[in-house]
């Protein structure tokens, strides 16, 4: 697994820094303003900086995306769990034959009838993050959920289509 190097800047955020299975070293600076530095150090002296490349927000958003955020964020998650005993988090689909579809978050009741919480909803590419009581899921959409693994559990079953008895 890569290593990642995680260095605090007092006043302007965080640095992470790995070196890819090529051997070039890669860098971004995280600034609290929520804009980002992509660096590429030079190949001669690993810690000198060759190229850097500012991204605002929308810009962290669309490569994000295109370097396959979410498999990121599964690691992350996968991460966290074995960091927090008895928290998980997953991502379920909704089934378009659900009876979740079509319905907002406090029509289904997840937190009440499974204990989890909806921390995100993807649909169509798009991130919609805390989501309030008032959104409507909608088939296909994807959501990011915390809670027990029974929890998730239950929640994915409720995001599937009744079975035919």
């Amino acid at each position: 697994m890569t290593e990642v190097e995680e260095t605090p800047l007092p006043g302007v955020g965080v640095r992470h820094d790995f070196s890819t299975k090529s051997g070039s070293r890669v860098g971004v600076v995280s600034h609290r303003t929520g804009c980002r530095e992509l660096m590429l150090y030079s190949e001669d002296d690993p810690d000198a900086c060759e190229t850097t490349l500012r991204l605002e927000e929308e810009d962290v958003r669309v490569l994000a995306d295109l370097l396959g955020a979410a498999h990121v964020t599964e690691s992350l998650a996968k991460h966290i769990q074995h960091e927090i005993e008895g928290l998980a988090m997953s991502w379920l689909r909704v089934s378009p034959d659900s009876p979740c579809a079509g319905a907002t978050l406090a029509e289904i009741g997840l937190r009440t009838h499974t204990g989890i919480s909806v921390v995100a909803v993807i649909r169509d590419g798009a991130t919609t993050p805390s989501p309030g009581a008032e959104f409507v899921l909608a088939g296909e959409d994807t959501a990011v959920v915390v809670g027990t693994t029974e929890g998730i559990r239950r929640a994915t079953e409720l995001f599937q289509p009744p079975l035919d008895r």
